[in-house]
């Protein structure tokens, strides 16, 4: 993926900032809690009409999902407990953020789309990382497809920011399972190299 790529660039610079915080005081745990309060606040400034403030602080909200990793590695506190709570916390970020453009676009001529389109686009984010956890569960790496988090997060952003929100959410509720699809493919091709094929 484009930011799994772009993520080992930066991780030396995210490591130095995480360094910084950490001689704050500031703990992982804390920053993941502050990270959701960042994007229930984004929430609230989309669902009241304000999309370009909105899509700029999603942005920066997002930034600052990425430090309470960098915190742990810096301090050397990274743990299981710490990995399952930033993923679950995103989970619930992601659905907040969609909750506040469902909000907006209930308010628009486009409404019963946007809606539909927020609803399937939410789906679909919820199974991408389910299809990743199962197959870690299961022993596989399934890290591909278009659509992992920082995609949609610039997706939305950038629809956001130009006012083209409906184009954004076609991107998001097509591009998400497609996403889905490809990991459940690609874990099915992984599967048929080690278990016996069945009738």
């Amino acid at each position: 993926m484009i930011s799994e790529l772009i993520g080992e660039r930066i991780r030396g610079y995210t490591l130095r900032i995480g360094e910084i915080l950490a001689r704050s005081g500031l703990t992982p745990n804390a920053l993941t809690a502050i990270g959701l309060a960042l994007n229930i606040l984004v929430a609230a400034v989309i669902a009241a009409g304000h999309i370009v403030p909105g899509g700029i602080l999603l942005l920066i909200a997002s930034g600052f999902d990425m430090l309470d990793g960098a915190v742990a590695r810096a301090t050397g506190t990274v743990t299981r407990f710490g990995g399952f709570l930033d993923s679950t916390i995103d989970r619930y970020s992601e659905a907040v953020v969609l909750g506040g453009v469902l909000v907006y676009v209930l308010g628009t001529d486009d409404y019963w789309l946007g809606a539909l389109l927020v609803f399937t686009a939410t789906i679909g984010s919820i199974m991408i990382s389910y299809a990743r956890a199962r197959a870690e569960a299961a022993g596989w790496k399934a890290s591909v497809g278009l659509l992992a988090r920082p995609e949609r997060v610039v997706v939305l952003a950038i629809g956001l920011l130009t006012g083209y929100v409906i184009a954004a959410l076609w991107i998001l509720a097509v591009g998400t399972q497609l996403t889905v699809v490809t990991r459940m493919a690609h874990v099915w091709r992984l599967s048929r190299a080690v278990e016996p094929r069945t009738s």
